[in-house]
């Protein structure tokens, strides 16, 4: 059947999260005791496509939880202009599934040449990115098949979960932790429902997905998920943002993909759903909430809640669900997207 691999990853995450706790919890407090020693004032992150969406819960976890502030790398600075900026007081950390990629291999390079402590969270610790970095944080995800990563993005995401929470030194947190492989394993129960839903999205070739806080990168992940398997043309933006102007694009039946869980952003997200609820907008809604789920056409329920700041591992599993089987209803194949191949290789 079309898309096996893929569904098959889908549903093996619950187990990867699950055996990442186990293999690196450990693991985790030791790289964060031998960071707190360091004279650290910021966390630069080097990565692209679906890593670089881990990148962006990133920014809200360690800004919220550890109170750094990150910056996303620019690597054309390193790689095309020779004119890196001065990472001496700060936390380089390279995310990359392969870690096989030259800008993302550079940056961090370039951190250890000025001194800085540099991270590796890849899925092969052996790779090049994993031998340049002082420290690695392995994702145990196995080998992925699918050209849509999945199991490795969750994987990412509870990585740098676990760093903050080692970092924090909050016990309550790695508790918080131990409970994502059973509520992302309850979001896979979706997936006769998606099934089926995905069938009204059949001729769409369009879409804008949103997310506000913790969830903003989940809205550029899913955008990504749904343009490599499914071709549409997904945009993905905060509600800030959408408001400052494209809003002007909503007409009666456009599709807005909402991912809005329990937490700080809700009532924005709710706000939001219904100026576009008001506009005719299709909404297609990842929640656990009944006011947010009321107002949409398509309402997909999480089954079970996460705090806030760990609510990415599940909303995201809906939303890979539907890129899964919206592309099985267009005929496609989504292990076999074209132009694309597993590893890409940049600089």
């Amino acid at each position: 059947m079309a898309g096996e691999y893929l569904a098959r990853e889908i549903g093996e995450q619950p187990e990867i999260l699950a055996g990442l706790l186990d293999a690196e919890r450990a693991h985790a407090e030791e790289i964060a005791a031998a960071l707190r020693g360091r004279d650290l004032a910021v966390v630069v992150i080097a990565a692209r496509g679906t890593s670089d969406n881990a990148a962006r819960y990133a920014q809200y976890l360690f800004g919220a939880v550890n109170r750094l502030p990150v910056a996303l790398a620019t690597p054309s600075l390193f790689t095309l202009y020779a004119a890196p900026p001065d990472l001496r007081r700060a936390l380089v950390i390279g995310v990359s599934q392969s870690g096989e990629s030259p800008d993302i291999l550079a940056v961090l390079a370039e951190g250890r040449r000025q001194g800085a402590p540099t991270l590796a969270i890849t899925n092969v610790p052996e790779s090049p990115l994993g031998e340049a970095a002082e420290f690695v944080l392995p994702l145990h995800a196995g080998v992925e098949r699918s050209v849509a990563a999945t199991k490795t993005y969750t994987a990412q995401l509870l990585a740098l979960a676990m760093l903050g929470a080692a970092f924090a030194r909050d016990d309550a947190r790695w508790r918080e932790l131990t409970g994502a492989p059973r509520v992302v394993e309850a979001a896979l129960t979706l997936d006769g429902e998606i099934a089926q839903r995905a069938e009204r999205y059949r001729y769409a070739d369009r879409l804008m997905t949103s997310g506000r806080g913790y969830c903003y990168g989940t809205a550029f992940e899913l955008a990504l998920k749904l343009k490599e398997t499914s071709y549409l043309l997904a945009e993905p933006y905060s509600p800030p943002d959408f408001l400052h102007g494209p809003v002007a694009i909503v007409d009666d039946g456009f599709p807005a993909l909402l991912v809005a869980p329990s937490g700080a952003a809700f009532d924005d997200m709710l706000a939001f759903a219904r100026t576009l609820h008001e506009r005719g907008a299709e909404l297609i809604a990842i929640s656990d909430r009944d006011e947010l789920l009321d107002l949409a056409q398509t309402p997909l329920r999480l089954p079970q809640p996460l705090p806030e700041w760990l609510s990415p591992l599940a909303a995201i599993v809906p939303g890979q669900l539907l890129a899964l089987h919206l592309a099985r209803s267009k005929g496609l194949d989504p292990d076999r997207p074209r132009g694309l191949s597993k590893v890409t290789l940049t600089r």
